[in-house]
């Protein structure tokens, strides 16, 4: 397999040591790529860095995250303007008693919108932010509960755009006859087990049974004396101010009901659903939907609308960018060899036992160096699955081994795309995000690799 050796691992290595001394994930992004072009171009780093640039932009991938998380950006401004937001934060509080029960509510109104994980960090993040104000619950705890029931929880669903996208690498694989690729899903959702770990220990924080880990504990001093969003969260927060009673000066009125929020999310969510969970279709609707709605209701004018429709696509402009970004390294880390260099490396330590356990390590580290989550798995599960069968390893086991790799990669990565959205949607720094959530991610990962070896050696 061709790689750069121990070369592979430079960008990344530089990336994340960037990123903690400066707390600048897109600068620390750039300077990663630009060094790996370095490794692979030398002084024709510039023109391989602008190459890849002009082919990240023009992927369809990148294109579909740029128009979904502009126009989540555009909704979520329509619901903020209208009222419907706060309302809908109203009706929460009034059976939100105290700081538990205020994270508990989060954490269920995430487990309920599963569809998909930019769909759930951004309308959950969004939509909790008052809720948690009241009782000082800092951006990061919020923050982590959010990204938490994203990937962990859509890779659980055999709903979500998650599953459909492996169901499908399941038949091309040949486990699945054409169309069962969800049933054959369902098999491997019980061995998924960083997700299970991931999801229900977000309970046993929010009950305190869990302790603020490392940074979460500086967060939650900081919000004690009222300082609840960390320093140098400007830039990627939607910050939307309330809309006052005068600002519609052409006949709308201003009447904040908890329906003109609801609707529009029933809409989204049916939406997606009815486009075979095409979270894109799905905001393309509500967004027409709502500016159609609040026209009628006279809750805003179009004028206004449409206004807050660009507004909220440049809000969103910052963790584009990041994601963006996270391409260009991801493309970096593809012509370096870095997978091929991870696998070369474990090869030897292959076998019946350990394959499940080393798949979600190697895979792990995989995803949280590259970003690419989907990508892995494209390129893990031909590996992994005739690879089990050669063994005889449970190959549901090894399945679920890979899914969990790609879900903890997604929710420990500091510049993967739920963790930056998650970021933007709570107003929080996102490598103050990444920061305070990952020892919970680490140690969710920890238990998922002691149970990965115990079933390795018992099934």
């Amino acid at each position: 397999m061709e790689h750069y050796g121990i070369l592979s691992f430079v960008p990344t290595i530089v990336v994340v040591l960037l990123a903690l001394m400066f707390r600048k994930t897109f600068e620390a992004l750039v300077a990663g790529s630009i060094v790996g072009f370095l490794i692979l171009a030398k002084l024709g780093f510039f023109d391989a860095f602008t190459d890849t640039m002009l082919k990240v932009m023009s992927d369809s991938t990148i294109g579909w995250i740029i128009l979904v998380c502009g126009l989540f950006g555009s909704l979520i401004h329509l619901l903020v303007k209208s009222g419907g937001a706060s309302a809908f934060a109203d009706f929460l509080l009034r059976f939100v008693k105290n700081r538990r029960s205020a994270l508990i509510v989060t954490w269920l109104l995430g487990l309920s919108i599963f569809i998909d994980d930019y769909l759930n960090a951004l309308t959950v993040g969004s939509s909790m932010k008052k809720v948690t104000d009241k009782f000082k619950i800092p951006r990061e705890l919020l923050a982590y509960i959010v990204d938490s029931t994203a990937a962990p929880i859509c890779v659980l669903i055999p709903l979500s755009t998650w599953a459909i996208f492996i169901a499908g690498l399941l038949e091309s694989e040949g486990l699945a006859e054409a169309g069962r690729g969800l049933q054959a899903y369902l098999l491997a959702i019980p061995f998924i087990i960083y997700a299970w770990v991931a999801a229900l220990l977000v309970p046993m924080v929010a009950m305190g049974w869990v302790p603020p880990l490392g940074a979460m504990r500086e967060a939650e001093a900081r919000a004690k004396n009222g300082v609840l969003i960390p320093p140098g969260s400007e830039a990627i927060s939607i910050k939307i101010s309330e809309a006052n009673p005068g600002d519609f000066k052409d006949g709308a009125r201003r009447m904040p009901k908890i329906i003109h929020f609801v609707l529009p999310i029933l809409v989204l969510i049916a939406a997606t659903v009815y486009f075979e969970v095409d979270a894109l279709k799905g905001i393309i609707c509500a967004v027409f939907f709502t500016i159609g709605y609040y026209l009628i209701d006279n809750v805003m004018p179009f004028s206004k609308a449409m206004e807050e429709v660009f507004s909220g696509i440049k809000t969103m402009l910052f963790a584009m960018a990041i994601v963006i970004m996270s391409f260009v390294l991801k493309e970096v880390n593809d012509q370096l060899g870095l997978t091929n260099y991870i696998i070369e490396l474990v090869s030897p330590w292959l076998n019946k036992a350990m394959l499940p356990a080393i798949a979600f390590v190697a895979l792990g580290i995989i995803t949280f160096s590259t970003g690419s989550f989907w990508g892995v798995y494209a390129i893990a599960l031909p590996i992994i699955i005739p690879l089990a069968q050669s063994l005889e390893v449970n190959i549901w086991l090894s399945v679920g081994a890979v899914i969990s790799a790609g879900a903890f990669g997604s929710h420990a990565c500091f510049y993967g795309d739920a963790t930056v959205l998650s970021a933007s949607a709570t107003g929080c720094n996102n490598m103050a995000h990444a920061m305070t959530q990952l020892p919970y991610a680490l140690l969710a990962g920890a238990i998922s690799f002691l149970i990965y070896l115990i079933l390795g050696f018992t099934m």
